[in-house]
């Protein structure tokens, strides 16, 4: 590892709240990524009639296989307390919370929002269609960050190839540039995310809208660090290695990914803990209008969207709202300390 890499990481671990903010982060994404291990309908393990099955990551079983009368998926939880009679030698093994975040859950003699029990196992209680809170958060978690991950790569891939062009090659390429990145700025992003929430056909699954979403906004969004970078590149390309570099007879493809690019990768890195949050807000912004990824996807959006619209049912908001804060704030705590661990006047390569 560089020297100056090193002497920067050491920093950021010695600043405690941008470090602990970034370990308990990291808890909360392992914990997101195994959430079928503890938040799921399906069962972790099945002990029937000896032999062992793990529906949680295979196929589906039918209820016929654990010896029911219904050809489709098993209930698993009606399983479990079958099973659970004395003498039977079977079991189900379920997780935690053992509601999926599409499943719909009711009670006979109510409707739902039912509110937190720990007897019923929700225990941030249900949406107006009978679907676990807790789990339509962690699923959502997932969804959002995953997006928001996807939208800053493919905005900091675009952002640095032209940022970095136009300020290395300067004259009428960054000119054109300039004129084109400010005409495009004039096209309001709203606008443009109705027009096409409202054109692609309802049949189209999720994963095809996500990514038309996806698109709409890395096109909109790499602007700003297209900018930072332009500028980063312009500055570069007056010192000494460069002109050393051009003397070898290095060409201007070797000059900008092995020379100006290490250089001012700092810049990356510190916009990056802010840009996930900027993803993970506005995805939720769009759902909450109904713009973003369509229902019934698991989204902190709609969550807000039902809470606003139930306030009879105050644990709904108050739980989404409680964890898009701890989240942000994390997120924001890293920054800060990216930000500082990694400030070229504390660590630079040149004196």
């Amino acid at each position: 590892m560089n020297p100056i890499t090193r002497r920067r990481l050491q920093h950021f671990r010695s600043l405690k709240r941008g470090y602990w903010s970034f370990l308990i982060f990291a808890a909360i994404i392992l914990v997101a990524a195994l959430a079928e291990l503890w938040i799921n309908q399906r069962a972790i393990v099945v002990s029937y009639d000896g032999r062992l099955y793990f529906p949680t990551y295979a196929s589906q079983y039918s209820g016929e296989e654990f010896g029911q009368d219904y050809p489709y998926e098993a209930n698993y939880r009606a399983l479990k307390e079958q099973f659970a009679a004395p003498g039977n030698p079977n079991w189900v093994l379920m997780p935690l919370i053992p509601y999926g975040p599409d499943e719909s859950v009711y009670r006979e003699g109510s409707f739902p929002p039912y509110p937190p029990s720990a007897r019923t196992q929700h225990y941030l209680g249900t949406d107006p269609l009978g679907r676990d809170v807790l789990a339509r958060l962690v699923y959502g978690f997932r969804i959002a960050l995953g997006f928001s991950l996807g939208l800053m790569a493919c905005t900091y891939l675009l952002a640095i190839l032209i940022g970095c062009a136009m300020g290395y090659f300067g004259g009428w390429f960054d000119l054109t540039g300039q004129r084109l990145m400010e005409i495009w700025t004039n096209i309001p992003f709203l606008y443009v995310v109705i027009i096409l929430a409202s054109t692609i056909p309802p049949a189209v699954g999720a994963p095809a809208r996500i990514g038309a979403l996806l698109a709409v906004m890395v096109i909109f969004n790499w602007i700003a660090m297209a900018n930072y970078m332009r500028t980063a590149a312009y500055r570069e390309r007056a010192r000494d290695y460069i002109a050393a570099a051009r003397v070898i007879g290095a060409g201007p493809l070797r000059i900008i990914f092995r020379h100006l690019l290490p250089n001012t990768l700092s810049i990356v890195v510190t916009f990056i803990p802010f840009t996930v949050v900027a993803g993970i807000t506005a995805l939720t912004a769009l759902d909450f209008l109904g713009f973003g990824i369509p229902p019934p996807t698991p989204s902190w959006g709609e969550l807000l969207q039902q809470g606003t619209n139930r306030l009879d049912a105050p644990w709904i908001v108050a739980s989404t709202f409680v964890a898009m804060v701890v989240v942000l704030t994390l997120v924001t705590f890293i920054g800060e300390g990216i930000r500082e661990a990694f400030d070229p006047k504390k660590f630079s390569y040149f004196r």
